[in-house]
């Protein structure tokens, strides 16, 4: 090993030992780092945690056919003419069939209703009106308790978010929405995913106790499976664009969703990184004033090596990797109490018209990763310069020491 690396561990070896004198001030930079990255690990899994509840809604197998020139439900208006035109089509249309020969698709509608939470706050939720092959079209939906809705029948299925956070909705009992009574007949599960916040029943008894007869948002198919998906539906583009009456559209499901998550988790990370970076730039200064009350007590120390053959680059090392070193601590720290807080934390926040949609925040490793780096970064930043003011110090200092 060269005199140059064995000078440079002998004094990380020094910095490091001292730093029991330097506790408290120590300490302040750790949690100041901390902070920095368990607030930036927040908002991240605020992100990721809505985008993974968004997408995995979505099935590339799934078109949702809308109208009204709107790429989202909302707005969105599906003729009844076109939709018997649809029905009627022969030959290759990209939608799968079922079994008496039919397209399989299901005619939908959502309207928002008031629930009061337990804390006695009202919530808007989204009750979607479907046919009998709606539930089917969304593969991860799987009954947990009680049966689907009768058709027909005012009766309901929960959401497991919707069952688990506000009360009264429990399998056979019986919830007013809008301005008539209906009973909830079970409760699915769909992955964790936005459909779980979300209320089904029968569409045409949605459209009959909410007055809205006849009135179809969007259409949800599924493609052709003998194929490629993408094929399936650029094929269902071409034959709806030879229908008469007002244009309809054909998004992939998955898309669908994707645009949705996209915009909101934008919005997440403009509010998060903003916060973050400038509670850095505190914690930055606060690195560097910290390393600089170290090399100020370590004066003599560093004097004195330095006058029995040590180098500037060990000085420098040694500062630099002490700076580092408390930083890293710090997000491993920071790291740790996100993941305490937050890792299964529920959150919601407003979907479509306006509507509540619970989701769980995700601190997945490229989280931590990314949290963890703005907090070395702080270390390596906050430390370069004392660990240069380390390089300089008088070597009179450890000779007026001696005196």
């Amino acid at each position: 090993m060269s005199s140059t690396l064995k000078q440079i561990f002998l004094m990380i070896r020094v910095n490091l030992g001292s730093l029991p004198r330097r506790l408290a001030i120590s300490l302040s930079m750790v949690l100041s780092v901390a902070l920095v990255v368990a607030v930036l690990a927040g908002f991240l899994a605020m992100a990721r945690g809505f985008e993974a509840a968004l997408a995995g809604a979505g099935s590339p197998d799934v078109a949702v056919i809308l109208g009204g020139g709107t790429n989202q439900e909302t707005g969105s208006d599906v003729p009844a003419e076109a939709i018997r035109s649809l029905a009627a089509m022969s030959g290759d249309t990209g939608i799968a069939r079922d079994g008496a020969g039919g397209p399989t698709l299901s005619r939908e509608a959502v309207v928002p209703v008031d629930i009061r939470a337990s804390d006695g706050a009202d919530q808007t939720l989204s009750l979607r009106g479907m046919d009998v092959a709606g539930p089917g079209l969304r593969e991860r939906a799987l009954l947990s308790e009680g049966r689907l809705f009768s058709p027909g029948a005012r009766e309901i299925v929960v959401g497991a978010r919707i069952a688990q956070t506000f009360p009264g909705f429990a399998v056979g009992e019986t919830v007013r929405l809008g301005a008539v009574d209906w009973r909830v007949a079970g409760h699915f599960t769909s992955g964790g995913s936005a459909f779980e916040s979300e209320i089904w029943a029968d569409l045409e008894a949605v459209q009959s106790a909410f007055d809205r007869q006849g009135q179809v948002q969007s259409l949800r198919v599924r493609l052709d499976g003998g194929r490629d998906a993408a094929s399936a539906l650029t094929t269902l583009r071409a034959r709806l664009s030879g229908l008469s009456g007002p244009p309809l559209t054909a998004v992939s499901e998955a898309d669908l969703y994707a645009a949705q998550a996209e915009r909101t988790e934008s919005l997440i990370r403009l509010f998060g990184w903003p916060i973050a970076l400038l509670m850095a730039v505190g914690a930055t200064a606060g690195a560097l004033n910290t390393m600089m009350s170290s090399v100020s007590d370590r004066t003599v120390e560093i004097a004195t090596l330095r006058l029995l053959g040590f180098g500037r680059l060990p000085a420098f090392t040694a500062t630099w990797v002490e700076a580092v070193a408390l930083s890293i601590t710090g997000a491993a720290l920071g790291i740790l109490a996100s993941w305490l807080a937050f890792s299964g934390w529920q959150a919601s926040t407003m979907g479509a018209n306006n509507t509540k949609m619970a989701f769980q925040l995700d601190l997945t490793a490229d989280v931590a990763l990314t949290a963890g780096l703005l907090g070395l970064a702080i270390g390596i930043i906050g430390g370069a310069l004392p660990a240069l003011a380390a390089t300089r110090l008088p070597l009179t200092s450890a000779l007026r020491a001696r005196g």
